[in-house]
């Protein structure tokens, strides 16, 4: 009779912890039924460009017997096509994507769950958001819906629908894994703070949306991390509060403005933020603010530390260029700043991002045989073609870094240019000189340097 009863409660345990662990995973038949009719699937063509010969100053150094191998062929050039994934956010057939699915294509098609095809027009690309905005002539088309991801958390169940290598209309489903994710894009810029998931994203799922459990899109599905090509548990979608602004200005004028400082930012770490009277590493740090900028008319400086912009928190510097990136130019806003301990509070008018910079150019090092001193660096006055060739219009150049001492524990190099020590800019090698003699020892310093024309804090200190 014992027996009978143990196995009995065995049984009902077993059908409670079920029954609790079915109810802690969410419905998904009813969302995916009801959303998938919006999503679509982008076919692109892209003609193939023409083999570029050899050019004609250089065919008369090519010996008569081989020139016929380098010329180009007269073979047929054949198209190269590409697939991703899209949705329609409104019923006259304006669908988003992303940049990279439809950049550089011929033809765009878009293709319906119930299989009708449309050649798409191409309204917009925003390559620094990774999106496009497309249009279909077709009319009373099923929609999807914006929700607000900025109510996200981390754990919170979604949803994916695309098509991963040309499997049409493919659900999947995950948790979001991490909020604001920076990723630099191939121009290191990171104007989106990525919402990280573990949702099965494969190649075709690209420009496909991210739906939460009320079958809202919160975001654009837009890269993975992956060794084999194919899903491995890190993927990365485009916040759908960002998406719509970037989708608004590109449906009304083709193209999207964004905010502009003006300052070269790095990272605080924690000698950094002890310098700089910090009680904790947080902020972006002003490696270099460039003349005629928003950030120099604002009176921002090298060495300041920018805490809150428009009363956003910033935790690291890349927070920064995604607050600033999403300040429509003209708008004035406050910026909270530390600078040598103290808090400051300046008032910044946005300018509009200009276009990619150059990369910067690199500079040839003289040399000279000037005394390392206290800090164990041998350095001399920036010749005038480094100055031009760098944009660097005071500092002294590092010609030589001693083994041991306070410049080589820093991280500097030969080749760099010292431009501030402790809280004193260093103008020449005078100021270097002077500066030098009457830092403290035994303290945590910030220096500033160039190196490669890009500016970088660090921190040193004398042993002293």
């Amino acid at each position: 009779m014992l027996k009978r009863v143990t196995h009995s409660f065995f049984i009902l345990c077993l059908m409670i912890s079920a029954s609790a662990f079915a109810r802690g995973l969410p419905e998904l038949t009813d969302l995916i039924e009801q959303n998938s009719p919006a999503v679509v699937k982008i076919n692109t063509v892209e003609r193939t460009r023409a083999t570029r010969g050899v050019p004609p100053q250089y065919q008369q150094d090519i010996p008569d017997i081989f020139r016929h191998l380098l010329e180009p062929r007269g073979r047929e050039r054949r198209p190269v096509a590409s697939m991703g994934s899209g949705f329609i956010i409104s019923e006259d057939g304006y669908v988003v994507t992303n940049n990279h699915v439809v950049e550089g294509a011929d033809q765009v098609v878009v293709t319906l769950t119930d299989r009708r095809e449309y050649d798409a027009q191409v309204i917009g690309t925003d390559a620094r958001s990774d999106l496009a905005l497309l249009k279909i002539d077709a009319d009373d088309l099923p929609t999807a819906s914006w929700g607000n991801s900025e109510d996200l958390e981390v754990g919170e169940w979604v949803v994916a629908i695309g098509s991963p290598f040309g499997l049409d209309y493919s659900a999947s489903a995950g948790i979001v894994s991490a909020m604001g994710r920076s990723i630099p894009n191939e121009s290191r810029e990171n104007y989106v703070p990525f919402i990280q998931t573990d949702v099965a994203i494969n190649p075709g799922n690209s420009g496909g949306p991210l739906f939460n459990l009320k079958g809202e899109v919160v975001g654009i599905n837009s890269q993975i991390y992956t060794r084999s090509g194919g899903s491995i548990g890190l993927s990365f979608a485009i916040p759908a509060s960002l998406a719509q602004d970037v989708v608004a200005q590109l449906r009304e004028k083709g193209r999207v403005d964004r905010g502009w400082l003006g300052v070269g930012i790095q990272d605080v770490d924690r000698n950094m933020a002890q310098a700089m009277g910090l009680s904790r590493p947080a902020g972006a740090l002003v490696a270099q603010v460039e003349t005629g900028t928003p950030a120099a008319d604002a009176g921002i400086l090298a060495g300041d530390i920018i805490t809150r912009f428009d009363g956003e928190r910033i935790m690291e510097s890349g927070d920064l260029p995604h607050v600033v990136g999403q300040t429509r130019p003209g708008a004035e806003v406050p910026v909270d700043l530390m600078r040598k301990g103290k808090s400051v509070r300046v008032q910044v008018t946005v300018g509009a991002l200009p276009g990619e910079e150059e990369p910067a150019q690199q500079a040839s090092v003289n040399p000279s045989n000037d005394v390392g001193g206290r800090l164990g660096l041998v350095v001399e006055e920036i010749p005038a073609a480094v100055k031009q060739r760098w944009g660097v219009e005071s500092g002294v150049l590092v010609k030589q870094v001693v083994p041991g001492k306070p410049g080589a524990r820093a991280g500097l190099r030969s080749g760099d240019i010292v431009a501030q020590l402790g809280f004193d800019e260093v103008k020449d090698l005078d100021d270097f000189q002077r500066v030098a003699k009457e830092l403290p020892g035994d303290e945590l310093l910030p220096i500033r340097f160039f190196r490669g024309g890009q500016p970088t804090f660090r921190t040193i200190q004398i042993d002293e």
